[in-house]
């Protein structure tokens, strides 16, 4: 099959033809029909964050089941799948306490005695994420995807497979707003977007979206914010402490960026939370004053929106076809595997929300 191979940090990914095995006992072999660019693959092609080489990247995909191992019974051949890189076993003491998403069950991988379920010219491929969805097709842990209805785009249900689950989670679950309450939202990518969306179904009557290009900011209002700052020319803290009389009761860090976290605590109100959702490059550390905790103010992380895909994602998927959740609004472009590099570049320059690439 032919996948985009990752060789190593600030290289192209080059299209090859790789080979992947046969479902084992609890795996999966998926069709990819859609996969998002997400940011996060940009941060290991950049070399922030390491990568064993070679591997297939991608983490947003959906698809058709082809064909399943022997244990499988959760899904069948022609089912329509969202993959997603919580992969969970069930019964670690984070499963079993209800936080799957926090799941590092090592038998969810293939172990290194046994074959490989990617490989290259005879030599192992790793898969980012646990999926690699740079590629033709995917063979998966049974607990990697979750059976959804048939009458929705895969370009769409992509989306829900990472961008949406994390920025709508981290909403929802993770911070849990109070409907009626202030929110900023920092960078407004696919994920940003995503928690701004998150806040207006939470019943936010604020919602300030934070980002240094117009037209990001656009789409944001677009999509539920309230008010925008252009943080290319005004100091993001000052402008939303003047738009609500003194910070925010929630703010979400959706970049990555070292200051745009710190911000987005400096930003609350007495009392507040910030959670940072965006992945801080390896090593970098966050700065924060001291003496604010004495006004309650909170900051916390959120690991893929604190999901239980296999409930969240079909949710999602009844917002949108009830108007609620716009996914059609956030796909900037359209492509296939061969333009993977060009959605990188186009992401790093700030032309779009999210890139999806289809597979015919």
């Amino acid at each position: 099959m032919k996948a985009a191979v990752f060789h190593g940090p600030h290289q192209p990914l080059t299209i090859e033809n790789i080979d992947i095995d046969k479902p084992a006992s609890h795996e999966v072999l998926v069709k990819t029909m859609a996969t998002g660019v997400c940011h996060s693959d940009l941060h290991f092609v950049d070399g922030l964050y390491p990568l064993p080489a070679p591997a297939v990247l991608g983490h947003e995909p959906a698809g058709i089941v082809e064909a399943v191992g022997d244990q499988v019974t959760y899904v069948k051949p022609g089912d329509h799948v969202i993959c997603c890189l919580s992969v969970f076993c069930g019964q670690c003491e984070m499963c079993i306490s209800g936080r799957p998403n926090l799941c590092r069950a090592p038998e969810l991988r293939r172990g290194p005695g046994e074959k490989p379920r990617l490989s290259w010219n005879g030599n192992p491929v790793g898969q980012f994420a646990n999926l690699g969805s740079y590629a033709e097709k995917m063979l998966l842990h049974e607990h990697a995807v979750v059976k959804v209805r048939t009458d929705v785009a895969f370009d769409r249900l992509a989306l829900i497979g990472c961008g949406v689950t994390t920025g709508v989670g981290a909403v929802l679950n993770t911070a849990r707003i109070e409907a009626g309450s202030s929110v900023a939202v920092f960078g407004c990518g696919g994920v940003g977007l995503s928690a701004i969306q998150g806040a207006r179904i939470g019943g936010a009557r604020m919602i300030i979206a934070v980002d240094t290009v117009e037209s990001k900011l656009a789409t944001a209002k677009e999509l539920g914010a309230t008010h925008v700052v252009d943080a290319s020319s005004h100091d993001p803290v000052q402008a939303i402490r003047d738009i609500t009389g003194g910070g925010v009761e929630y703010s979400f860090e959706a970049i990555g960026n070292k200051r745009a976290a710190e911000q987005s605590y400096e930003c609350l109100d007495r009392g507040g939370t910030a959670t940072i959702i965006g992945m801080i490059p390896v090593g970098q550390k966050i700065e924060l004053d001291g003496p604010s905790f004495l006004g309650e103010k909170r900051i916390q992380g959120s690991s893929m929106g604190s999901n239980r895909f296999r409930k969240d994602m079909p949710r999602y998927i009844d917002f949108y076809l009830q108007g609620r959740l716009k996914l059609d609004e956030m796909i900037t472009r359209r492509g296939h595997l061969e333009d993977v590099n060009e959605a990188f570049r186009a992401m790093k320059a700030g032309e779009v929300a999210r890139t999806v690439l289809t597979f015919d």
